[in-house]
């Protein structure tokens, strides 16, 4: 691959970025989810939004094991689907964890949100059947969103690879962790 001045010359390069865009599109055509991902996903979201609003509803001594249950459930899930993921690939994927899993995207945390707050005033309002809807409805919205997410991936993986920062995964997750503490010592 070198000219004869020692080093490649523009063409020589040009056809070795071919290559490894060729390599990509290849590997990325190839990856698959694992079966059923989204319905794991959901469904876990969708405990989870269920047992905080019934956790933050009821005053019951056992209402905190509730709500840390039902984080529990998702994290086991959650980190379930990663390791499917790359058994069944071989690969990590940028951006799938944090985007797909997670739900740092707009549409994934807004799912969530109105799930979560919609699912919490139904309960209080002693409307059960309609907390447990909203919660099922949060999950869908979040599966929704990771499959979107996914769909986006693959037809442009460098361009939907870009994954949150380590730093503000963390503070993600200190905030998650503060504010589970506040729901756990109120309830």
């Amino acid at each position: 691959m070198e000219s004869t001045s020692g080093s490649p010359s523009p063409e020589e390069l040009a056809a070795v970025l071919d290559d490894a865009e060729r390599s990509r599109s290849h590997l990325v055509d190839d990856m698959t989810l694992p079966r059923h991902y989204h319905a794991w996903i959901g469904g876990a979201v969708a405990f989870q939004i269920a047992t905080t609003a019934i956790g933050l509803t009821l005053d019951q001594p056992w209402s905190p094991i509730l709500i840390l249950a039902g984080a529990l459930v998702f994290g086991m899930v959650a980190g379930a689907q990663v390791q499917r993921f790359r058994k069944q690939n071989g690969v990590w994927v940028s951006g799938f964890v944090s985007r797909a899993v997670l739900g740092t995207g707009v549409t994934a945390s807004l799912g969530y949100a109105a799930g979560l707050a919609s699912a919490v005033a139904a309960a209080f309002a002693d409307l059960w059947w309609l907390a447990v809807l909203c919660a099922v409805g949060g999950g869908a919205a979040y599966a929704l969103a990771g499959r979107r997410w996914w769909r986006r991936y693959r037809e442009d993986p460098a361009g939907n690879a870009r994954a949150e920062s380590a730093l503000m995964l963390a503070i993600l997750v200190l905030l998650a962790a503060i504010g589970l503490g506040l729901l756990l010592a109120s309830a």
